[in-house]
């Protein structure tokens, strides 16, 4: 096939996501349930409140008899899991609690700070209206109705309601297996003794992290020498892998031998180079029935394509809708200079300014090994190809670090 060179982001991120597919469903029990993406609708096991009960301390009567000074006779108490199993008569008063069933024969809650007792005995020190403190059945939700639709990331909101709607499993997408192979002679392993010219090897560790709060299961592979034959044999791991993501070796140099190692095992290329800083040398394609992401080597240049590409896919995968990272606005702290023809992703901080407004300002050097930087960013400022220079004060789109969840 013929390849386009430099791709806009949003093309690459398009192709990237048409190819692929959310992972099977499974069940789970539902204290593993938190963070994972329901793969069905969950309906209801049954009523919730199961029968009218009382919203307040107090005591269950009938509005008729509930009026200013009168007093009633206690015929009994209904504690929370306890219904009284009589019913409430002309003159008649029960106790009961918060959550305690209202009796047959009641329609009306006398609080019970609205209320003085003697012995068996209670007087009315303010009027009760029909209804008012009861909580009818059904309320919340009645048995099958839908409460948690599919393709939802379950907060810890969703599985207390999953709990109450009786549920012990839930069924959720399997999460993601994502094979991380990082390749290069001069990379060794954080505390491991490192090679002349060498370096510790951070995209492994970045990319699992990043993965794992996606909602993937990050699986990191050998460390890759540059050799044709190094990439190919750890390459041969992938049974099982949801994606393939690899770091390093996907650029225009001698050793960089991602892509002519994965074809010796079947790599089919969609794209390669996209029109973006940092990270031009990004590619795409399939091994099988496994997509392959490739990653460029430099760290910032690695995290930053992950944040527009990576972190989306793995929506998918999870079975979650795809979509770019979210953008918001904020105003310059210092002037930019006009663009070239790729997409630029300045790592900047940012303050609040006096009127509430978010001040980004982009570091000086915006150098794509510099790892201390990116992580030191508070956002991206994107920069649209051919971008005219901007002044201190002009508005910009960001996206905030710190939303990613990363």
């Amino acid at each position: 096939m013929t390849l386009s060179p430099l791709l806009s982001v949003e093309e690459a991120r398009n192709r990237i996501l048409a190819g692929l597919h959310p992972t099977p469903a499974e069940v789970v029990a539902l204290a593993e349930a938190w963070n994972r993406v329901s793969a069905a609708p969950l309906a209801a096991r049954l009523t919730q409140p199961p029968s009218d009960v009382s919203a307040m301390d107090g005591y269950a009567l009938r509005a008729a008899d509930g009026t200013l000074s009168a007093t009633l006779k206690v015929i009994g108490a209904a504690p929370a899991g306890h219904p009284f199993a009589g019913t409430v008569e002309l003159g008649e008063i029960v106790r009961l609690f918060t959550g305690s069933v209202v009796p047959a024969g009641a329609d009306a809650i006398l609080l019970q700070e609205d209320a003085t007792r003697d012995g068996e005995t209670v007087t009315v020190n303010e009027a009760v209206v029909a209804g008012r403190h009861i909580r009818r059945a059904g309320q919340d939700f009645s048995r099958g109705d839908i409460v948690l639709p599919a393709g939802r990331k379950l907060t810890a909101r969703d599985v207390g309601l999953a709990a109450a709607a009786n549920h012990p499993w839930v069924t959720v997408h399997r999460r993601p297996r994502v094979g991380i192979l990082a390749t290069g002679d001069e990379i060794a392993l954080p505390g491991e003794p490192i090679p002349p010219g060498g370096i510790a090897s951070s995209n492994a560790h970045a990319l699992a992290a990043l993965i794992r709060a996606g909602g993937g299961e990050p699986i990191v592979l050998p460390i890759a020498a540059d050799t044709e034959e190094a990439v190919a044999a750890v390459a041969d791991s992938i049974v099982g892998l949801d994606l393939l993501v690899t770091t390093g070796g996907a650029s225009v140099g001698d050793h960089d031998l991602v892509i002519s190692g994965l074809r010796t095992r079947g790599l089919e290329l969609d794209f390669w180079q996209i029109a973006m800083r940092p990270g031009k040398p990004l590619l795409f394609g399939r091994m099988g029935s496994v997509p392959v992401l490739g990653l460029p080597g430099n760290p910032v240049s690695a995290i930053v394509c992950s944040i527009l590409f990576l972190v989306p896919a793995l929506a998918k995968l999870s079975g979650l809708p795809a979509a770019p990272p979210p953008t918001t606005t904020g105003i310059l702290g210092v002037p930019v200079r006009e663009n070239d023809r790729r997409a630029d992703h300045l790592r900047s901080t940012v303050v609040s300014g006096a009127d509430g407004r978010l001040v980004v300002t982009p570091f000086d050097v915006q150098d794509s090994a510099m790892l201390r930087r990116l992580a030191h960013a508070d956002a991206l400022v994107l920069r649209a190809p051919h971008a005219p220079a901007l002044p201190a004060g002009a508005e910009v789109p960001i996206i905030r670090l710190d939303s990613l969840g990363i």
